[in-house]
């Protein structure tokens, strides 16, 4: 079940005293409306009743998808004891439990497992997406400023990475990533039970792990 609480803040803009209505959970299967606002955001943003200045607060979310089967630990930290004592009795049923730092992470996060896509696949589909972009020479690194997961849908994965003034999209069989895990099951295996945060920094250290300073 989703819950809330209210919270006394003071506005960063006016300095004058309000309250504001926080979200701690958010099950998707109870109430679409909320699971849209956490996607796009909209529920860490908070308006100022005094100046109508706008401002986003990115408090902890536990948001659980028990159709899909995940749950997505929204936080800079590590997973409170309540949380992680919940790990075995989810993965004994099949979840996915992971960690999310960012606002960008957790709505593309959700995206993914919606789809039923495999979130290790989606990281190493969007390094290899990058590497193929600057050895085609499409671009330099510092001209992307993203690389985002789009859609699986028809055994195909779909990838865009975009610089200021363009854009180029990826098309990657799931087959092919299927295959890379299996040859190198150990080189991507995760321990669920602790909230692995599966992001691009995340991928990024199995490749760049023991190497020299300065050639990462």
């Amino acid at each position: 079940m989703s819950s809330s609480r209210d919270l006394n803040y003071t506005c960063p803009y006016c300095g004058r005293e309000f309250t504001i209505t926080i979200y701690e959970s958010v099950n998707a299967a109870e109430d679409r409306d909320l699971r849209d606002r956490a996607v796009n955001g909209d529920l860490f943003h908070h308006l100022c009743p005094h100046c109508a200045h706008e401002f986003l607060i990115q408090n902890d979310l536990v948001y659980t998808d028990p159709e899909h089967k995940f749950l997505i630990f929204l936080s800079e930290k590590d997973p409170y004891a309540s949380l992680q004592s919940l790990a075995k009795p989810l993965l004994e049923k099949g979840w996915k439990l992971r960690r999310c730092s960012n606002l960008k992470d957790f709505a593309e996060k959700i995206q993914i497992f919606e789809d039923g896509a495999n979130d290790i696949e989606v990281e190493l589909a969007k390094y290899d997406s990058f590497i193929e972009f600057l050895d085609n020479k499409k671009g330099n690194a510092e001209d992307v400023s993203s690389v985002d997961y789009q859609r699986t849908e028809n055994g195909v994965m779909k990838i865009n990475i975009r610089t200021d003034d363009k854009g180029m999209s990826f098309l990657i069989p799931v087959s092919m990533l299927d295959e890379a895990l299996e040859e190198n099951k150990e080189l991507y295996s995760i321990d669920e039970s602790t909230f692995p945060e599966i992001n691009s920094s995340w991928i990024i250290s199995l490749f760049t792990e023991g190497e020299p300073a300065g050639e990462a």
